[in-house]
């Protein structure tokens, strides 16, 4: 077996072995949230209260991913299956299509994050959980429980490719994380439906690993249909039904 065929084997069976780890991360809180019952149920309730305390409370707080994220013995996909190219790809909503393109060269562990869990299906079926429209404008999806407080049962850092004047114009597809935390991200990312300036905290910015190219308007239509009863989630209901990526 050439030495390039022994690599690519290899970073297959890699590949395998993390959607493998991925998948008993998840299994594991499932048990968890079934044996809890009605206690986790509660325990839920207060994970949202922490995640609008990390958010600052307030309708234009940065996009963030919850610090009570469960740790697991999973490790995030390396970064070397991003390939260091432009993919492409379609978030199918219950609201209508999006399609992306994802830079691989410039945020190859986001990038390999987002296609490996993509590729896993972690994504089919969650929620949307959250729309910004004051002060910034943005559209945050990619937490399995829909609560904000939810991730892939690890956690990555440091933070790829963001902007250096702080402006996330219309289309930017950036990671989630915890406030002043670099290492914090996991699976949620948000979706930039207006040009958007995001201030750096103690971390940095945020990472930047794609764009939308079609769809645009899906994601203003929800804004515009403004926020729920919660003042936090979308009015409209916006369930991920897939994604594909090439």
């Amino acid at each position: 077996m050439s030495p390039s065929k022994r690599e690519y084997e290899r970073r297959r069976y890699e590949k395998w072995q993390q959607r493998q780890a991925a998948r008993e991360a998840r299994r594991r809180r499932q048990r968890a949230l079934i044996a809890a019952g009605v206690v986790g149920v509660l325990v839920v309730g207060v994970g949202v209260a922490a995640a609008l305390v990390t958010l600052g409370g307030s309708d234009d707080a940065p996009p963030a991913a919850d610090a009570s994220t469960p740790a697991s013995d999973a490790l995030a996909p390396d970064p070397a299956l991003a390939e260091g190219r432009a993919w492409t790809g379609s978030l199918r909503t219950s609201q209508g299509d999006v399609a992306f393109e994802l830079d691989g060269a410039s945020a190859p562990q986001a990038v390999a994050n987002f296609v490996s869990l993509a590729q896993d299906s972690f994504f089919d079926s969650t929620a949307c959980h959250r729309l910004v429209t004051t002060g910034i404008h943005v559209l945050q999806c990619g937490d399995p429980t829909g609560t904000g407080t939810g991730g892939p049962g690890y956690t990555w850092g440091p933070i790829e490719n963001a902007p250096a004047d702080d402006v996330y114009p219309a289309g930017t597809i950036a990671m989630a994380r915890v406030g002043g935390d670099g290492a914090s991200m996991g699976s949620q990312f948000f979706l930039v439906y207006e040009d958007s300036t995001i201030p750096s905290d103690a971390a940095g910015g945020y990472t930047v690993f794609g764009r939308i190219t079609s769809g645009l308007d899906v994601v203003q239509a929800i804004a515009d249909a403004g926020n729920g009863s919660d003042g936090v989630a979308p009015a409209l209901d916006v369930i991920i039904e897939g994604v594909e990526t090439q």
